[in-house]
Formats: C-alpha cells, sequence, structure tokens
C-alpha cells in the first residue's frame, strides 16, 4: 500500500481516538474548520513560552539558546530551537527576478499599462498575481518545492509573508489584488506545507485573521500588531499561538506599552528594522517577560 494512504489512515485512526481533534492541533478557534490535510498531518506547533528571535537579516546564535526563530528559507535552522522558514509567497524575492521574467511573467501583477507592479516599499519586489486558478497553479508549482525544501532542511513550520498584497495593491489602474485570490492562494500554501508536515503561520493581515484560520493556519505571525492597535485580532483568533514583532523605528508609546498591553502575544519581541546581526551598530533586541 503507498505510504502517503498509510499515513492518512493512521493519521485518521489517531484523529478518532483522540475525540475529533486533528493530529499535532489543539481545539480552540477553527478548529475543525481547517483544510483536509491539516486533519490528517501530524505537525508540531510553536511553544507559546520562552526565548524567541526574527532573524530574517543574518541567522546567528545567541548566548543561552533559543526557544524559537524564524529564519529564511536559505539558512540552516538553529540547533534546539523551534525553527520557522519564512517564504515570500506572494511576492518575488529580490535577486530571483530571473525565476520569474520572460517564460513566467504572465505570473506578475501588472497595471493596466502593462508595466510591471513593483511593492513600493521593497523595489526589489515584484507583485505575484493570482487571478486565475491557473496562475496560482503555476505559482505553486515554482514556490513548492521552496516549502518542502523547508521540511528538507528540518524546520518545524513556514510562515508565508505578504498575504496582505490585497490590502495594498487595489487600484485596477496601478495593480489589483482580489482578498479571495489572495487566499485561495494562501490554501494552496496550507496543502503543501502540511503534507510536508510542516506547522504554516499566517503572516500579518489582520483583516482576516478568521478567515485565515479557518483556511488552515495553525499560528499567526504579526509586525507591529501593537503600533497599529491590532495585536487583539490576532491573540482573539490564534489565542496564545502568535509571534509579534515590533520595531525601533515605529514605537509610538515604548517598548514598555507594548508589554503592558493585555492584547500583545506572549511572544513579543523588538527588534531592529533591518534585523542585523548582534555587532553591527544598528542592531537591537529585547524581549517582553510574562
Amino acid at each position: 500500500m503507498p505510504q502517503l494512504i498509510v499515513a492518512v489512515l493512521v493519521a485518521l485512526a489517531l484523529t478518532a481516538c483522540q475525540g475529533g481533534a486533528g493530529v499535532g492541533q489543539e481545539a480552540g478557534p477553527g478548529a475543525g474548520q481547517s483544510s483536509a490535510s491539516v486533519e490528517v498531518t501530524d505537525v508540531t506547533l510553536p511553544p507559546t513560552s520562552g526565548r524567541f528571535d526574527y532573524q530574517l537579516g543574518a541567522a546567528y546564535e545567541l548566548e543561552g539558546g533559543l526557544d524559537v526563530v524564524v529564519r529564511d528559507a536559505t539558512a540552516d535552522p538553529a540547533v534546539g530551537a523551534y525553527n520557522i522558514c519564512y517564504v515570500n509567497g506572494f511576492q518575488t524575492q529580490p535577486g530571483e527576478a530571473d525565476l520569474w521574467l520572460g517564460g513566467n511573467e504572465d505570473l506578475l501583477l501588472h497595471d493596466a499599462a502593462g508595466e510591471l507592479v513593483v511593492d513600493p516599499d521593497w523595489p526589489a519586489e515584484y507583485v505575484l498575481d493570482p487571478s486565475t486558478q491557473a496562475r496560482r497553479d503555476r505559482i505553486v508549482d515554482i514556490l513548492g518545492p521552496v516549502v518542502s525544501g523547508c521540511a528538507d532542511a528540518g524546520f518545524d513550520a513556514v510562515e508565508i509573508d505578504n498575504l496582505d498584497t490585497w490590502t495594498r495593491f487595489t487600484d485596477p489602474g496601478a495593480g489589483l489584488i482580489e482578498q479571495a485570490d489572495a487566499l485561495a492562494l494562501a490554501g494552496s500554501y496550507i496543502d503543501l506545507a502540511h503534507e510536508a508536515g510542516l506547522a504554516v503561520g499566517q503572516k500579518n493581515a489582520a483583516e482576516a485573521t478568521t478567515e485565515g484560520r479557518e483556511l488552515g493556519f495553525d499560528f499567526a505571525v504579526t509586525e507591529e500588531c501593537a503600533a497599529y492597535d491590532e495585536c487583539g485580532s490576532y491573540t482573539g483568533v490564534y489565542g496564545e499561538r502568535v509571534l509579534e514583532i515590533e520595531y525601533t523605528d515605529n514605537l509610538p508609546d515604548g517598548f514598555d506599552a507594548v508589554c503592558a498591553d493585555p492584547d500583545r502575544a506572549p511572544l513579543t519581541i523588538l527588534r531592529d528594522r533591518d534585523l542585523v546581526a548582534p555587532g553591527d551598530a544598528a542592531y537591537t533586541y529585547a524581549q517582553c517577560t510574562r
């Protein structure tokens, strides 16, 4: 019998014995409403206590070690930590334009004049166009190996960045992303991650935490939810399964106020905007205590 079928049958049997909660999942907001792959896949959820760091700019070890860390898909997991792999699922990565231009250029968002759309905050990143099922399928064909590669490298979970493109590209003349299309692409990434044995985190998009949880996201990663008074949108849906990052250049009331906020995530840290390594003059790291 094929190994995949055996795994599914075993997972279904375990689910029945445990009263219906998905293997590796806890009953809670959205339980029982996620995709079929979540219900039969054994994934490990991130801890809700310990030391957390967000290391996209540089990967490094901290004295005393880490319990949870997010690193880029091109980096190695940290020894002894719960490792979350960063994948840019809705925009192109800097330096990877050749992967999308040419034969795949129709997978990139264009404005009404036919010009390629770039993220104004990240001008080296083109925006992916998930507007049809055919486009979404081809996007997944390209990025699917990145997601599965995170599992092969030893990561425990994946966070899919830029889900919120529909909130930033809203003008048909300048480039439009529809929320339904973005969520449909997110669903494909969720299925890919769960099939690979990875938990998967919703990245930002406070406007769609309920939809994201029902779609099958296991936890959330939020940047600057305190700065924009959005933390309750995440913790109200995902409970303690939220990782929060605030940045030094956008702290209206200071980090002490962030830590005192009852809606903040249990694991909340302060980082420098460029996420540089210790030894760089711009490096900043602090974590709220419970």
